[in-house]
């Protein structure tokens, strides 16, 4: 039986890819800031294993993360799926620094723990959900966009560095486009995927139409993006 963790998964992508995962005979460790919201998974799946920290707390990450691997008997498969955003176009400060310690400070702590545990057995798989808002700024939540090109850039580097290394380690980075969680914010959303679907073909391969977008997004002159 393989042996995954997920990050953040007590609600939204991070939850529905535990029930995915555990219909395709995984052992699951999962954790969030949630601990009663753990506990009701935990209920569902004798598969499944929990530990209840905050990523932001950057001093127990590792600690944490070592006790739930040992629990588990190893790990093949982490999964980033904790992240924050929020619409703030008052550039109030403490929602651009709440959101720069999840998505910087704290997806930093744990994919260097994942790609450091890789590294010395020298194979595994490591997968963060960052978005296609990363790929060009917002300034509706221009520190989430920010925080989320953040995350692209550090997943190429790592998967550079996983290459150097001529073993079996493997990084991917899943860029959805809206899905239908907390995270889904404002007014006049398109193309809002729901959960399960995205779930499914995050397990299997990134819907077509939002690769579409992306491309597009990446082509727009400055000054047309702008005004959008």
């Amino acid at each position: 039986m393989k042996k995954a963790i997920i990050i953040g998964a007590t609600s939204g992508i991070g939850k529905g890819l535990a029930k995915l995962l555990a219909d395709n005979n995984y052992k699951i460790g999962l954790t969030g800031r949630r601990v009663e919201l753990l506990n009701e998974l935990k209920n569902e799946n004798p598969n499944f294993y929990i530990k209840s920290f905050d990523i932001n707390d950057t001093n127990v990450v590792g600690q944490k993360l070592d006790e739930l691997t040992t629990e588990l008997g190893g790990l093949d498969l982490l999964i980033i799926s904790s992240g924050i955003g929020d619409i703030n176009e008052n550039l109030d400060f403490e929602i651009e620094k709440r959101t720069i310690d999840t998505n910087v400070l704290g997806f930093t702590c744990v994919a260097d723990w994942t790609f450091n545990y890789l590294e010395k057995q020298k194979s595994g798989h490591l997968v963060a959900i960052s978005s296609i808002g990363g790929l060009r700024g917002s300034r509706q939540a221009p520190a989430y966009n920010a925080t989320k090109a953040y995350q692209i850039n550090y997943l190429e580097g790592l998967r550079q560095k996983a290459k150097k290394l001529n073993t079996s380690i493997f990084v991917t980075d899943i860029r959805p486009g809206l899905v239908d969680t907390e995270m889904a914010k404002g007014e006049g959303l398109f193309w809002v995927m729901p959960v399960e679907k995205t779930v499914r073909q995050i397990y299997t391969y990134v819907t077509q139409r939002w690769r579409l977008i992306a491309t597009i997004l990446k082509r727009i002159p400055r000054p047309i993006y702008d005004k959008m």
